[in-house]
């Protein structure tokens, strides 16, 4: 027997020129049970609905449900949302460069050698001295219990 036309229908079956007649001959043909061997391997394409079974349609049963359940369910309220909570992580962010600011500032100050209320240290014998940097009358008198301790001081002037 000649397939000839239905090697045609899939050839334009697969252009897609095929009308809704056309596809529905090719489904007639691939539902019979003897097939040629050369077209075989479309008979699941086209074979299909007959194959699967028929999907269950939900019934007034499951509608009846839906709007019970719907029913029952408490509103929701819409919350409002004022521009202070929507501007808060942008103050958050704001407040973080700030403290980050401040404490690189406060920082500085005790590495910085031109400020006046900075320390002194003044290096007498074995240990540290600490005194303002206005309080000349302490360093002077560490300078001189330092040159008392040493031995032999008069000796290098």
């Amino acid at each position: 027997m000649d397939y000839k036309y239905i090697e045609q229908l899939l050839e334009r079956y697969w252009q897609c020129e095929t009308s809704l007649e056309e596809e529905g001959i090719l489904r007639a043909f691939f539902s019979q049970s003897e097939i040629p061997a050369e077209l075989q391997q479309y008979q699941a394409l086209f074979a299909y609905e007959h194959t699967e079974k028929h999907s269950a349609v939900l019934g007034e049963e499951f509608d009846e449900k839906m709007m019970s359940m719907i029913d029952q369910a408490e509103p929701v309220k819409a919350k409002t949302i004022t521009m202070t909570h929507r501007l808060m992580p942008l103050f958050k962010a704001a407040a973080v460069v700030a403290i980050i600011l401040t404490l690189g500032n406060a920082m500085q100050v005790p590495f910085d050698k031109g400020y006046a209320g900075s320390v002194a240290e003044e290096t007498v014998g074995q240990g540290v001295s600490v005194a303002l940097k206005g309080d000349s009358a302490i360093i002077d008198s560490m300078r001189q219990s330092s040159l008392q301790a040493l031995p032999n001081v008069e000796n290098f002037k």
